[in-house]
């Protein structure tokens, strides 16, 4: 099982690209990972909230193959434990999940044509963080359930 991170929006900020770059380097000794940045649509200021939605939408949508399982990162999804992420992981991959995405979806959120496609809808928090700031703590969240799979110190229960 390979694991993708997918984001809406520009290049990791500094404050965050050497967290997100350790701990994607951490994940790699467990699964092959990597990260795919949705570049924001041309002109992205003309449109509306729900167009600009809808528009990324519309390239998430397109990437995906058929068979990727998609965890959509939304405030209004489930919320999991770091050991009930590790399961969750784990099922997947006996499951023989070819391609683990978890999106993390622009500045208004995600369309609900890519909600309907998710095949989980996964909540942080409650708390609202900069968009940035997701990617880091998806990284090492999706890190500790790693660490948890394989019994290794890094979680402390």
């Amino acid at each position: 099982m390979k694991i993708h991170f997918w984001s809406v929006g520009k290049n990791h900020d500094p404050y965050v690209k050497s967290g997100v770059e350790d701990f994607t380097s951490r994940i790699s000794k467990y699964y092959p990972v990597q990260w795919n940045l949705i570049p924001l649509h041309k002109n992205a200021g003309m449109f509306s909230e729900m167009d600009l939605k809808r528009k990324e939408g519309e390239t998430i949508l397109s990437w995906l193959s058929k068979d990727d399982y998609l965890v959509a990162l939304d405030e209004r999804g489930k919320s999991l434990s770091s050991p009930g992420l590790a399961e969750f992981i784990q099922k997947r991959g006996n499951e023989s999940a070819k391609n683990l995405v978890f999106l993390i979806g622009g500045a208004f959120g995600l369309d609900e044509a890519v909600l309907k496609r998710a095949n989980f809808q996964w909540s942080l928090s409650p708390l609202v963080f900069p968009h940035q700031l997701v990617r880091l703590i998806l990284a090492e969240q999706v890190y500790r359930a790693c660490t948890i799979l394989k019994n290794e110190k890094y979680h402390h229960k």
